[in-house]
């Protein structure tokens, strides 16, 4: 119940899923500033006497050529969120699927070699309803899983160990497997 039942937070989903947002950008967006840019330093006309502004370099941001006004410059995005906050998070997420009825509880979510076939996973999604945004939580990494459902339009594989809230809100069926859940409650018991 602490888990799967808990008081739905939206403002601590909100932060955690604007700070995972954020984190996914690269921040490398750059531009040259009028100090920047190649060339200008000399004054292009006298400063007075000749009817036009005043101007000194030709490397002003009004000229072509010229420099970005305020041009942007790298930086990092990156909002830092406490732990019990990022865990407080993924409690609501994982609540608000129960409470909707979006999570579906199997035995197992496993394929031998020979059953890492997309038509299988296919199969196994038509039987559980699960026909549109779909995410397959297993319990360790399960590469069959992975390769089975990888070529399926909105279907997402994850395991426990890396679950995060923006993908959980993002599915409509949530899959897991039981000894998944097992060890999403010993992760997140209090």
């Amino acid at each position: 119940e602490a888990i799967f039942a808990s008081e739905i937070n939206e403002s601590v989903i909100h932060l955690v899923v604007r700070s995972q947002l954020a984190a996914k950008r690269q921040g490398t967006q750059s531009a040259k500033t009028r100090g920047e840019v190649r060339g200008g330093g000399r004054k292009i006309y006298r400063q007075k006497g000749t009817g036009n502004a005043r101007h000194h370099g030709r490397r002003a941001p009004q000229f072509t050529h010229g420099g970005v006004v305020f041009a942007p410059k790298p930086r990092g995005y990156r909002i830092s969120v406490p732990r019990k906050v990022r865990r407080l998070a993924m409690k609501s997420a994982l609540s608000s699927k129960v409470a909707e009825q979006q999570i579906i509880v199997v035995d197992r979510i496993a394929l031998s070699e020979a059953e890492a076939k997309t038509k299988n996973v296919v199969k196994m999604l038509k039987a559980l309803g699960a026909d549109k945004k779909a995410l397959i939580v297993t319990k360790d990494a399960e590469p069959m899983v992975v390769r089975a459902a990888n070529n399926i339009q909105d279907v997402k594989t994850t395991f426990v160990g890396s679950l995060n809230v923006v993908d959980i809100l993002n599915c409509d069926k949530f899959i897991i497997s039981q000894d998944a859940v097992k060890l999403v409650e010993e992760v997140y018991a209090e």
